[in-house]
């Protein structure tokens, strides 16, 4: 245990400009975040999860994400990642999270600020990072490039919905805070700086505008695999309407306009847009539904 104190110390006296004892310091540990999915529907990966890591050895601790210098209660000295192979996410992987050991130096100011922490009353953090990457579970877009329509949350087709965080090219603290978005630790996710109100208010606005677009999409959804069970009568029928579930509303306005051409669709006629990179074979589409008869039954 001594050792393991005096390992500690000395990594802790590389962020100092002069060595202090165990005395004249206060260390305590933190769960900073993990690869579970949080509140908000989004999780880090686990090379988001390296990555932090690393970036976050020497990064200050303050209060409610408030970057004021005065603001400032301690200091990360070592990091480290935590598996439980025993353990699942929600997403079906391996629970990991990311532990780091922290400091202060004991003072008459913070001497409460260490009794909260003992006494359990200061434990939820935050951490506030930068990703380059949102990406969504269900269709794979990066959402800072190619946003979806795809609502966190819900299943499609049996896959849950959620954003997984990655590309992580900047840390800018850690922080107490009373309501974490991750259950056991807490993270903020931001993009760089604090959102303005008008930001705030676009985002809501964006938000509302996904909601209802997700909901008309729902709706072409059920009318589309109406339509396939309509027209075909085989197995392809079946798949054509799984596959509609992992569609988007352009791939669905656009499915559902070529199965409501014409009456019924002519045997053997494909009822999805030919695809010219696809070379007909024995005279028939690509992809057809309905009753099929083969080239050479038509030529005889």
């Amino acid at each position: 245990m001594e050792q393991n104190q005096n390992e500690l110390l000395d990594q802790l006296n590389r962020f100092t400009r002069r060595s202090h004892s165990l005395d004249e310091v206060y260390i305590f540990d933190l769960i900073l975040c993990d690869n579970e999915i949080d509140r908000d529907g989004d999780c880090f990966s686990m090379q988001a999860l390296s990555e932090l890591q690393k970036r976050f050895v020497g990064v200050t601790g303050i209060f409610d994400h408030d970057p004021r210098s005065g603001n400032q209660t301690a200091r990360i000295f070592r990091t480290g990642l935590r598996r439980d192979p025993e353990r699942r996410t929600k997403a079906g992987q391996e629970y990991c999270c990311l532990t780091a050991n922290a400091y202060m130096v004991r003072t008459e100011r913070n001497s409460d600020l260490i009794r909260e922490i003992e006494g359990g009353i200061k434990k939820e953090v935050s951490i506030s990072c930068a990703c380059g990457k949102r990406v969504c579970s269900v269709c794979g877009k990066n959402h800072l490039q190619q946003p979806c329509t795809h609502i966190k949350g819900r299943v499609y087709g049996g896959t849950l919905c959620y954003t997984t965080l990655d590309d992580v090219n900047d840390v800018y603290e850690w922080s107490f805070v009373a309501v974490p978005a991750q259950r056991r630790a807490g993270v903020t996710k931001t993009l760089g700086g604090q959102a303005d109100a008008e930001t705030e208010i676009l985002r809501r606005a964006y938000g509302d505008a996904l909601r209802t677009v997700d909901q008309l999409s729902e709706a072409i959804r059920r009318d589309v695999v109406r339509l396939c069970y309509r027209w075909g009568d085989n197995a392809c029928a079946k798949a054509l309407a799984d596959s509609a579930l992992h569609m988007d509303a352009a791939q669905l306005l656009t499915l559902r306009q070529s199965l409501q051409k014409g009456t019924a669709p002519a045997a053997g006629k494909s009822i999805l847009p030919e695809n010219p990179h696809m070379p007909a074979k024995n005279g028939l589409s690509a992809f057809s539904l309905g009753s099929m008869e083969r080239s050479e039954d038509a030529h005889e």
